[in-house]
């Protein structure tokens, strides 16, 4: 009682003491009254979620109470990720305002209060949804309005004028009719023959420009009178005619035949490291006497399928796992033969010497020593003062068999094609190489083929051949080794090889480079494998991530399994 007599005297004294007491009193009011609030208030809930299917930067509203006033440590949450606070645009007790970040997927959403969870529910990305949609072919496939000129020639520039090309070229090509006869063939995947057309070259460097209204682009070896389109992953256009003239003469590719390819190799682990092992293996390549070519089985899966020259494969060896693995390959292959019809006296020089084609295919390079000062002397005292591209081929040609001997064994060791001019005896790859090195030298457009020669019994032998280019007629196959008297078991008799091989070739010719095709290597410190005149022209065949590696490799030569239509080679 006396302390209570002392406040109240204290109070009544005091106006400081009268001051505490009232803000006391107010802040007991207050308090009372926000927790009254917030029991009220309760857990968030969601009435509707406006739009409930939308993209990045969309703005979405949702509807519902006990948001609460202000959104303090409040939050939105899709698919498990928080919107963040800079995409907030309003809140309040009803209503949230955001704007759709670019990192959220598909998922529920909740509104997060310090009162709880509210019940989900549901929000789409647009661009996730699978929607169909009928394709609109005035705005998406290509249109072509006009093609200028007309009427041209093997190795002439087309403009292809439009819309809907597609701003950069891409997987995109154009096809020509094809100067091939499907007619006897059977073939085994008819979308990579395509219904007879061909496509445009990469490897020829025929496409100039692409735009979206016009593309500028090389007729293609192998193209004839007909139709031509585009397509693009948008679809094809509409087939627009063209005119191709032959001025040097027409080839003729006939007696289309398919061959089932198969092709093995084994490493054996002997590593005590862990070991990665990346593999080239060589894919048949697609040309104009070659245009299909399937991969039907493969094992292990590969790490690249689709790659133009190999199928990439990456194995990983344990260390001290005495281990071995077969990778196995079976290709299905169309092959046909190459009748050459090319009048000499009508080939002319090259019109466009700028033309990358040209180029690259007249330069030496690691395979072809164009450049080396034996071939070049050779060439010149070869040809003379003949300027004509067919004559000085033919010229280097008939030399070559009048003055070198084959050899039916391939060469091993550190040996050079060049050896062939002073030891005057060389193997099919020396022969090749060394005509293709001396056209390369006279600025006639050249290249080596590589591949293998199906036998008459089926079995394989590795081979390589030449091919060189004449203005407004296309690639000429010359195989000089077999004109040369290379043995080989044919499926039909060839009464002269000499005037047989230059210009002509066989369906029993599988080719799997043409050209020296130089890879890039996967790792900064590893080590590659390379592996000399074998049936394909790369630089590397294996790789791996370290050079302590201790493993073995087996290539087995490529096995014919099968073939048909075989009697009509």
């Amino acid at each position: 009682m006396k302390l209570l007599k002392s406040i109240k005297l204290l109070y009544k004294n005091s106006p400081a003491a009268r001051i505490i007491t009232f803000v006391a009193v107010v802040g007991i009011i207050a308090m009372a009254t926000s927790l009254s609030g917030r029991k009220h208030i309760g857990k968030p809930s969601i009435s509707t979620i406006d739009p409930p299917i939308g993209s990045t930067g969309d703005i979405v509203v949702i509807t519902g109470e006990n948001f609460g006033s202000t959104r303090e440590n409040s939050f939105v949450e899709i698919a498990g990720s928080r919107v963040t606070a800079s995409n907030y645009r309003d809140w309040d007790n009803g209503q949230i305002e955001f704007v759709v970040p670019p990192n959220v997927n598909d998922g529920l959403v909740v509104v997060q209060t310090a009162e709880g969870r509210s019940e989900p529910t549901f929000f789409a990305r647009k661009d996730s949804i699978p929607v169909a949609v009928r394709t609109d072919y005035r705005v998406s496939v290509p249109v072509i309005d006009s093609v200028s000129p007309s009427t041209a020639k093997i190795g002439d520039v087309i403009s292809i004028l439009g819309s809907n090309f597609g701003n950069a070229r891409g997987n995109s090509t154009v096809y020509f009719t094809a100067n091939r006869d499907d007619s006897v063939t059977k073939v085994p995947d008819a979308n990579k023959l395509n219904a007879g057309f061909i496509a445009a070259s990469d490897a020829d460097y025929d496409f100039e420009y692409w735009t979206d209204s016009e593309i500028r682009v090389h007729i293609p070896d192998g193209a004839t009178s007909g139709q031509l389109y585009i397509s693009t992953d948008k679809g094809n256009s509409y087939k627009h005619g063209i005119d191709i003239t032959f001025p040097a003469g027409q080839k003729k590719i006939v007696n289309g035949k398919t061959y089932v390819l198969q092709i093995n190799a084994d490493i054996q682990n002997r590593s005590q490291e862990d070991t990665n092992i990346t593999l080239y293996v060589p894919r048949p390549t697609v040309c104009v006497s070659q245009p299909a070519v399937v991969l039907n089985e493969v094992f292990p899966n590969p790490l690249i399928q689709d790659d133009p020259y190999d199928v990439i494969h990456s194995i990983q060896l344990k260390g001290g796992d005495d281990s071995r693995i077969r990778l196995n390959h079976n290709f299905i292959i169309t092959s046909f033969s190459e009748e050459s019809n090319i009048i000499g006296s009508n080939v002319t020089r090259y019109s466009d010497a700028t033309r990358l084609l040209n180029a690259v295919y007249t330069s030496p390079d690691e395979c072809v020593p164009s450049d080396n000062k034996a071939v070049r002397e050779l060439a010149d005292s070869i040809v003379g003062k003949n300027k004509n591209p067919y004559t000085q081929v033919s010229l280097v040609y008939n030399y070559m068999l009048d003055n070198f001997t084959i050899l039916n064994t391939v060469r091993t060791g550190d040996v050079s094609p060049v050896d062939l001019i002073e030891k005057k005896s060389g193997d099919a790859y020396d022969f090749a190489i060394l005509f293709t090195a001396l056209c390369r030298s006279l600025g006639v457009p050249s290249i080596p083929v590589s591949g293998i020669l199906v036998e008459s019994d089926s079995t394989t032998k590795n081979h390589w051949w030449s091919e060189v280019y004449f203005e407004h007629y296309g690639w000429f196959p010359v195989d000089i080794a077999l004109a040369a008297g290379l043995s080989y078991k044919t499926f039909g008799e060839i009464e002269n090889p000499r005037e047989h091989y230059f210009g002509n070739l066989d369906g029993q010719h599988i080719a799997f480079s043409r050209k020296w095709n130089r890879l890039k290597t996967s790792l900064a410190n590893g080590k590659t494998v390379f592996r000399p005149r074998s049936y394909a022209l790369q630089s590397i065949w294996e790789e791996v991530n370290t050079t302590e590696a201790d493993y073995s490799s087996l290539w087995n030569d490529p096995v014919i399994v099968g073939i048909y239509g075989a009697s009509s080679f």
